[in-house]
């Protein structure tokens, strides 16, 4: 089997143009491939995963990975899947993202002569003089073929800028300019952006003939992967100052029974023949699957030393067995506590594990906070210094978070 038919195989392919060149470049070794980043953030997310995990299958089977960061683009903002405008960064703030990026993306991506290589869009597009964009490319483009794309559509009745209305256009120009500089003859990207990607094959071939060897492949990446990317309390970076390695783990344990062998079949390296073998598992046998996926990616993305750290650590508090040592923690002082004691819920505040006493009162309400394992009663209730005579107390918020209290 080869790898295209893998990427079919793990659910990772959604869309492809001229497939059958497609497959015969990818299972060869010979895709020049790109995947563009916009430095949104100064970290990369777990919505970000699936695609770095996509370049690393490529580059494993023979292929070159081009990973494009938007520091050009990121001035703009993409408009896809978005209800408003993006914040209009600065300069400084788009180059320290773009740094942060390669620093992580170097966990994933072999990067050196003949390998993957790195390029800033900023490079290129800053440099464009409008006038002679618009003679040059704009000509090719169609108003009406773009007000049609999905990524623009649902953005009329709100409002679309011009500014994001030519983002288009700007992503078109990247492939075009990677074609012409880094031999790149394939792009990637999630199903959200096929008209994007779409502009920019239809660039290349109306500026270079038809016969100019072009092609889009779009993944289940962005909606998938935006889905994962987000939990009720924001992002799960993969910045461990962001999102402990903890926390990480705790995230992919949580997953929903209906998603976990989804997520093992896109997102880890594990062989097909082995995740074939899960497909009967039921009951039990899915927490054994979720353990799988949450130590496989914890161990991709922060090392196996603290993805074992982090299975420990979920073990002490599933199964009351095992080092707490690596539970996430935080520290009270003598100055925290009144007459030796401190509302629970000042604890959660202070901690961060809630955004305010209000949504505290309602989990309280609801049953979804406890304390050692003992539900509180009501909003008031308190732990006295006394209770940490064992070291520690364990507060849990709802099924999923912990935190160890220490003095």
């Amino acid at each position: 089997m080869g790898i295209y038919e893998e990427l079919q195989q793990r659910g990772l392919i959604a869309q492809v143009t001229d497939e059958p060149e497609i497959r015969e470049l990818v299972n060869n070794g010979k895709a020049v491939f790109y995947i563009g980043f916009d430095p949104t953030a100064d970290s990369l997310h777990v919505g970000h995963f699936m695609a770095l995990c996509l370049m690393k299958r490529l580059q494993m089977a023979g292929n070159r990975p081009v990973v494009l960061i938007g520091g050009g683009t990121g001035y703009i903002g993409d408009p896809s899947g978005r209800t408003d405008m993006r914040s209009m960064m600065t300069p400084e703030q788009i180059q320290h993202n773009c740094d942060c990026f390669r620093k992580q993306m170097e966990r994933f991506i072999e990067f050196g002569e003949d390998k993957a290589i790195m390029v800033n869009n900023a490079d290129w597009l800053l440099k464009l003089n409008y006038i002679e964009l618009l003679r040059d490319v704009g000509a090719c483009f169609s108003v009406n073929n773009m007000l049609r794309a999905e990524c623009y559509k649902q953005r009329m009745e709100k409002g679309l800028s011009f500014l994001e209305f030519n983002y288009m256009i700007m992503q078109s120009y990247d492939f075009y300019h990677l074609f012409q500089h880094y031999g790149c003859n394939m792009q990637f990207g999630g199903d959200d952006q096929w008209s994007n990607m779409l502009g920019g094959t239809e660039l290349i071939r109306k500026k270079l003939g038809k016969d100019a060897y072009a092609m889009t492949i779009t993944l289940l990446m962005n909606s998938e992967g935006k889905k994962m990317g987000k939990t009720a309390n924001g992002a799960v970076w993969l910045d461990p100052n962001k999102t402990s390695p903890f926390d990480f783990y705790q995230y992919w344990r949580n997953v929903d029974d209906a998603d976990v062998l989804k997520c093992i079949r896109m997102l880890t390296f594990l062989p097909l023949e082995e995740i074939d073998k899960m497909d009967s598992w039921q009951g039990s046998e899915l927490n054994k699957a979720k353990e799988i996926l949450a130590f496989e990616l914890t161990k991709l993305v922060h090392g196996e030393e603290e993805a074992l750290k982090a299975q420990e650590g979920a073990r002490a508090l599933f199964s009351g067995s095992g080092n707490t040592d690596n539970m996430p923690t935080f520290s009270l002082t003598e100055a925290d506590f009144t007459d030796g004691e401190i509302q629970v819920i000042d604890i959660m505040v202070k901690a961060g594990m809630i955004s305010s006493k209000g949504e505290g009162r309602r989990l309280i309400q609801q049953g979804g906070v406890s304390v050692d394992d003992k539900k509180l009663a009501t909003p008031f209730d308190t732990v006295k210094t006394s209770d940490f005579e064992k070291g520690h107390v364990i507060i849990k918020k709802g099924k999923k978070v912990f935190y160890k209290i220490t003095l």
